[in-house]
């Protein structure tokens, strides 16, 4: 870009938007030119929702071949001897429930989105009229952003909150994993509207502050702020957010802990502490993880991980699976390939944020930096379902790696053990459709994670 070019796009940019598009206001509806503008621009906000009616279809087909896959009476061939036929009926019943779910909550979200899309403008407008009314100035973009999504965060309680308590309390519950009251449930969704509310409005007046100032180099000044603020919520979440749901207490000195602590000290591993979490205060699911900067690293245990394994062996083999990713730098190329992508996402933000023709085909004559990365990222929604796709590929092919890395160390049979262990009491899914899990599943079904662990040990006799 010349450097003409190059302050004709800033001075562009530095132009309130609403001053650049008043002129749309002045076309009669009438005048056959702008009655032709209008209708192909009618007709692109028709393509993508036709593309959204498409995709929605297309994952139904998918859910349809899953769907199919749970009703299955018997087990695969490789787990059967390995899964109890009382835990195979279960997790049938379990998964079939959540199946049956997700069908109407898919087809009611497709509607409401449908729904949102369609009344954009319109919502828009209201959170602009709002203002005056409490003594704001309705010209401000930043202040109508927050009255926008102050909005927007209500709707989406209200039409999500049915679908949480019946997951909960109904799904959940009778399949014995629910355990928390519908006190804590309502405490945790005031908390979550509390953090959005203190932390929502300055990241997004930043957002659209820099937008409003970047000029030709937005993309950049963009992808560094969110980058820093990647870097500051992945430090704060653990130290002040997770602690506001969950209670973490160190791991009580004992077998445990050394096996933990020796097997990170032999893969120099800079554990710093290692916690437990009182998971089982809201659901008797499982995991673990890690998280930290450089040589500041912590685990956390969940406490029904600790008492779902018969022993330490398997805890600590779960410990080594996550340290596998850790070794072998997987978090780190996931958070290379995530920066690469909202820097292209971004990038291509700025392309069409100026677009006077693609903010009309969704009823805008103004063009608010909010409202442009929405559309934006609804226009390439084929781009993200296939950049998703890879995504899942990519870890699915980490998750094996990092078992391999578990089976080199000797916790083979271990690993093996726990990850059975896991998937009888987490009642996942034992049959799954090829097609399905391809598409959706980030983590490898049990039977190929097994097969896998299988293949190894065979090529090492």
């Amino acid at each position: 870009m010349n450097v003409e070019t190059a302050l004709k796009t800033a001075t562009k940019a530095l132009v309130p938007a609403n001053e650049r598009s008043r002129h749309h206001h002045r076309h009669s509806s009438n005048d056959p030119v702008w009655r032709k503008e209008r209708k192909r621009c009618q007709q692109k906000n028709f393509y993508t929702t036709c593309f959204m009616i498409l995709m929605y279809l297309f994952e139904t087909y998918l859910d349809i071949r899953q769907h199919a896959a749970l009703k299955l009476p018997t087990l695969p061939n490789t787990l059967v001897g390995v899964i109890s036929q009382e835990k195979f009926e279960k997790s049938r019943a379990y998964s079939l429930d959540k199946s049956h779910f997700h069908f109407v909550h898919e087809f009611v979200t497709i509607l409401i989105g449908i729904l949102f899309f369609g009344t954009l403008p319109w919502f828009w407008k209201k959170s602009g009229n709002f203002l005056p009314l409490v003594g704001l100035n309705e010209e401000n973009e930043i202040l109508q952003t927050l009255s926008f999504l102050a909005g927007v965060m209500i709707w989406s309680q209200i039409t999500d909150l049915p679908f949480s308590l019946y997951s909960t309390f109904v799904i959940e519950a009778r399949h014995g994993f629910n355990k928390q009251t519908i006190w804590l449930f309502i405490w945790d969704l005031i908390k979550e509207m509390c953090l959005a509310i203190v932390l929502g409005p300055p990241i997004v007046s930043a957002i659209i502050w820099i937008a409003q100032k970047g000029g030709p180099y937005l993309a950049v000044y963009l992808w560094a702020f969110m980058f820093v603020l990647s870097l500051v919520m992945m430090t704060i979440y653990p130290v002040l957010i997770a602690p506001l749901f969950n209670k973490f207490t160190p791991l009580p000195d004992g077998e445990l802990r050394l096996k933990i602590e020796k097997l990170a000290s032999s893969l120099n591993f800079p554990l710093k502490k290692l916690f437990v979490v009182d998971g089982s205060t809201r659901s008797s699911h499982s995991n673990a993880y890690m998280y930290g900067f450089f040589k500041n690293k912590r685990i956390v245990l969940y406490d029904t991980l600790i008492q779902q394994c018969k022993n330490d062996e398997e805890i600590v083999a779960v410990i080594a699976h996550e340290l596998g990713h850790w070794k072998l730098n997987h978090a780190m190329y996931s958070f290379i390939a995530v920066q690469i992508l909202t820097f292209l996402q971004l990038g291509g933000y700025t392309l069409v944020r100026n677009s006077a023709d693609l903010f009309r085909s969704f009823g805008f004559d103004t063009q608010p930096v909010l409202i442009g990365l929405i559309i934006f990222q609804h226009t390439v929604i084929p781009l993200q379902h296939l950049v998703n796709f890879g995504l899942n590929l990519v870890s699915r092919s980490f998750e094996f790696q990092a078992d391999a890395f578990a089976n080199k160390l000797g916790y083979g049979s271990s690993l093996r053990a726990s990850l059975v262990k896991l998937q009888e009491e987490n009642l996942s899914a034992m049959n799954t459709d090829p097609w399905y899990s391809a598409y959706h599943y980030s983590h490898p079904p049990l039977v190929e994670r097994l097969a896998a662990l299988d293949e190894a040990n065979k090529k090492e006799e």
